[in-house]
């Protein structure tokens, strides 16, 4: 019976330290920098009708969605029905975790 409850315990505990929230995995902080020198080209006026940063109108469908999915379309690239989101945020040389560092900025400064 130990043995059992062993098992269970250490999964358990396996499942909460994997199911850590999607936003502490990305720090909008360091994204800022990121935002500033590729995203804002865009996101600052609305090319390619890209959501204004700070719009919570134009974010709130999108925030909805949830952080994991709007970073993994602004790795992959995106076309959707308003405009269109570049792979890697037009960067091919950034990173998942500094497009997915942006992108919190961009959801903290549109919430």
């Amino acid at each position: 019976m130990s043995r059992s409850l062993s098992i269970v315990c250490c999964s358990l505990f396996v499942i909460s330290v994997t199911s850590v929230d999607a936003k502490a995995a990305y720090d909008a902080v360091s994204g800022q920098k990121t935002y500033d020198t590729t995203c804002a080209a865009c996101h600052k006026g609305g090319l390619l009708g890209a959501p204004k940063l700070g719009d919570k109108v134009a974010w709130a469908p999108r925030l909805s969605q949830g952080l994991d999915v709007l970073v993994s379309k602004s790795i992959k690239g995106f076309q959707g029905k308003t405009g269109t989101m570049p792979a890697r945020e037009g960067d091919a040389k950034l990173t998942d975790v500094q497009v997915g560092n942006s992108v919190a900025y961009l959801v903290e400064q549109s919430k």
